[in-house]
C-alpha cells in the first residue's frame, strides 16, 4: 500500500485510516495484535515517528491499546468482567 506524500492528508493520517478500515472490516479483529512497527515500516515505507503518530491516533480513538511487553492490540468490544 502506498501513501500519497504530496497530497493534502498527512501520511500518518492516511496510515491511521488504512489501519482503522482494517479494524472495521475485521481484517484485524478485536483482541488481535496489529502489525509491529517493523512490519508497518516495510508495508508503508514510512518512518517510525510517522507510524507512531498513526498508532497514537488510533489509541486516542479508543481502537487500540498497548499491552506492555506484548504489542498493540485492537480493543475488544466485549464488556470487561469485574
Amino acid at each position: 500500500m502506498t501513501i500519497d506524500r504530496e497530497g493534502p492528508v498527512p501520511p500518518y493520517r492516511q496510515i491511521a485510516a488504512i489501519l482503522r478500515n482494517r479494524i472495521a472490516d475485521g481484517t484485524i479483529p478485536p483482541g488481535r495484535r496489529i502489525p509491529s512497527l517493523v512490519e508497518l515500516e516495510d508495508e508503508f515505507q514510512a518512518a517510525r515517528d510517522t507510524l507512531r503518530k498513526a498508532i497514537q491516533v488510533l489509541k486516542d480513538e479508543g481502537l487500540v491499546e498497548t499491552v506492555q511487553g506484548m504489542g498493540i492490540f485492537v480493543v475488544s468490544n466485549e464488556p470487561k468482567s469485574d
